[in-house]
């Protein structure tokens, strides 16, 4: 008796170079969401340029320069911040599930 051809398709896609589990999990997985290494590395990055930008905004407005420009720009850089720690978490947690 002859096998289906959907099951003999899904035999041949199993595995087909004869991976390690773990070496085939780990590809799967980045097959099912690439470049997250890379996401999450901007997400860092950008991060961290917010919070050097917001820690030279205070500084500014801690020293009375300039106060009606500097509180605008320390508030888009603490909304950075936040926007990168929301997208980086959401990123981890896209991780997790199975």
């Amino acid at each position: 008796m002859r096998e289906p051809a959907s099951e003999k398709r899904s035999n041949q896609n199993s595995n087909p170079r004869k991976l390690s589990p773990e070496k085939y999990a780990r590809l799967r997985a980045e097959l099912k969401t690439p470049y997250r290494g890379v996401r999450q590395f901007i997400y860092v990055t950008f991060g961290a340029s917010g919070a050097i930008g917001a820690f030279i905004f205070f500084l500014q407005i801690l020293a009375g320069r300039d106060i009606e420009a500097a509180l605008p720009n320390l508030a888009v850089q603490l909304v950075v911040i936040a926007l990168m720690v929301g997208l980086f978490r959401l990123e981890q947690r896209a991780s997790r599930k199975p």
